[in-house]
């Protein structure tokens, strides 16, 4: 039953002549009162679109897209927060057969620039309070003004989505690009993760294995579409299966939490384990006082604190089940919750793979080791049917570096115990896991450097109760300049890269430890 599923997916999602928006959007709105978004922001503005309302918005939107010369496989950037006009614009973007290019609201300038430049992006769409963040790229602009007043040269979402002509979706292949997704950068600049279209049964198997999203769940995914699990899973999924996702775009606070859930009677959550780690350090009382409907609660974006679990079991009465994943695999080994799947948790494990991959533990040559070893997590792409991932956007040299035989290396370490539960222990590369994001030191680094003070500087993770893991850094000052106060650095990386980004702690050093070769040795910094 499992496995035709799979199959079924595979062979539906990987044919030569598809239409994405029929498949995301427009079967759906064949029931035209089939919800497909409920919305909230800050201010308590609430609404709602039915697939039908989406198809109806989004083929306008597209038809002014192709007036401005948007063809298949042209690459569109959208640097927009949960909202309506994301959902509206990636559809748009997909009815093209065009490629869709997520960037994260809190990127600065540089972050944004090196996408844009990177995946010769042809067009932005973004609001008038991120509009600032793209300097002189060459892409065209669409701006959602909002409340701000649309530049000069750039086009206006709402008013050129009312006059633009709709026509008829574009079809392309399961090996056509559905999505570049930029990583963090570790050792270099963050690649391009060219995700195709086939993609989408990977998606589908954890909506239903991992999620176990059923069609009377009320379903609310914390993650941000501008990464990987927000995006594969809070935006594309739920269209993909025709169930409604909330966007509840406001500061994340554990009460408004408990309210939205209460509000909308949420059964199926998913977050990050840092807010279940907020969320608990709010305290027993407003759990106790929560009217929550939960029947399933998720976590993904790194390891789960045990505590988390017994504590969720306890006060909520639904324990959280942990789950892993990467941005070039989506989930690919999960506690699952689908009952035909599910197992009793083991403190401590990520659980078990996903149907459709199979995954190993590899020794510094390549060799499948036995059970309790640890080694390196990798994927056996040749016994992986849902394994979707080849290649980086125009960069061989680190595609070649993922693989081995036929094996994708994920650069984690882990092992299994004697019944196939896998157990995280650590990375095998220096990215930072912090409050759900992945963070690579390539791009603070450089952030740093522009600095005028700064000479040099290495970060790392640092253990964290609340977020797993902060950004901190060493630096070697410029010979002669003062000590600036560190809060200074961490707002200029902030300001330049990202809110999530920015060292929260900051060392003054003679010297980093670097190998012969000149190569930072971060792992000895994260001795220290």
């Amino acid at each position: 039953m499992i496995s035709s599923r799979v199959s079924a997916w595979l062979q539906e999602y990987g044919k030569e002549n598809v239409s994405v928006a029929d498949l995301l959007c427009d079967r759906h709105a064949l029931m035209p009162e089939k919800v497909a978004l409920f919305f909230e922001d800050a201010q308590g503005e609430n609404a709602k679109f039915t697939f039908a309302e989406l198809r109806e918005l989004s083929g306008r939107l597209s038809g002014f897209f192709k007036a401005l010369g948007v063809q298949k496989g042209d690459r569109v950037a959208v640097m927009l927060p949960k909202s309506p006009e994301l959902v509206i614009a990636a559809l748009a973007v997909w009815r093209l057969g065009a490629v869709y290019v997520p960037l994260f609201t809190a990127f600065g300038p540089d972050a944004v620039g090196y996408r844009l430049q990177d995946g010769a992006v042809r067009l932005v769409v973004t609001d008038a309070v991120n509009r600032n963040k793209l300097g002189a790229s060459s892409a065209g602009v669409v701006t959602v003004a909002g409340q701000g007043v649309v530049e000069n040269g750039d086009h206006d979402f709402w008013r050129e989505l009312e006059g633009g002509r709709k026509d008829s979706p574009v079809r392309v292949r399961g090996d056509d690009l559905l999505v570049l997704l930029y990583t963090s950068g570790t050792t270099g600049n963050p690649k391009g993760v060219e995700i195709p279209v086939k993609a989408l049964a990977s998606f589908e198997a954890y909506m239903r294995f991992g999620l176990d999203l059923r069609d009377t769940d009320m379903y609310w995914n914390l993650a941000d579409p501008g990464w990987a699990y927000g995006l594969y899973y809070n935006l594309i999924g739920p269209l993909l299966i025709g169930k409604a996702t909330l966007f509840f775009n406001a500061p994340f606070s554990p009460l408004e939490t408990y309210r939205i859930m209460e509000k909308y009677g949420v059964t199926n959550f998913a977050a990050a384990p840092t807010a279940y780690r907020a969320i608990m350090a709010a305290g027993d009382e407003p759990a106790r006082r929560a009217k929550l409907s939960l029947r399933v609660a998720s976590s993904a974006g790194e390891p789960l604190n045990p505590k988390v679990i017994s504590w969720t079991s306890e006060m909520w009465r639904v324990p959280v089940y942990d789950h892993y994943g990467q941005t070039e695999l989506g989930m690919v080994v999960n506690n699952h919750h689908l009952p035909e799947l599910e197992e009793e948790i083991r403190p401590g494990s990520m659980g078990k793979a996903m149907p459709g991959f199979r995954v190993t533990v590899l020794d510094r040559e390549g060799n499948e080791l036995g059970v309790g070893r640890e080694g390196e997590l990798a994927v056996d792409v040749d016994r992986s049917p849902l394994c979707w991932f080849r290649h980086y956007w125009n960069d061989e040299g680190r595609t070649r570096e993922r693989f081995t035989g036929r094996y994708y290396l994920t650069g984690d370490a882990a092992a299994f115990d004697q019944d196939g539960f896998i157990f995280f222990s650590g990375r095998s590369d220096d990215i930072i896991l912090s409050a759900g994001y992945r963070i690579g030191p390539f791009e603070v680094e450089s952030a740093l450097m522009q600095h005028e003070a700064v000479a040099e500087a290495a970060v790392v993770g640092k253990p964290d109760e609340l977020r797993g893991e902060i950004v901190k850094a060493y630096v070697v000052l410029k010979p002669g300049i003062p000590v600036p106060p560190p809060e200074e650095l961490g707002g200029f990386v902030k300001k330049r890269l990202s809110a999530h980004e920015y060292p929260r702690e900051i060392e003054f050093v003679d010297q980093l430890p670097k190998t012969p070769s000149g190569k930072i040795q971060r792992f000895l910094l994260r001795k220290t």
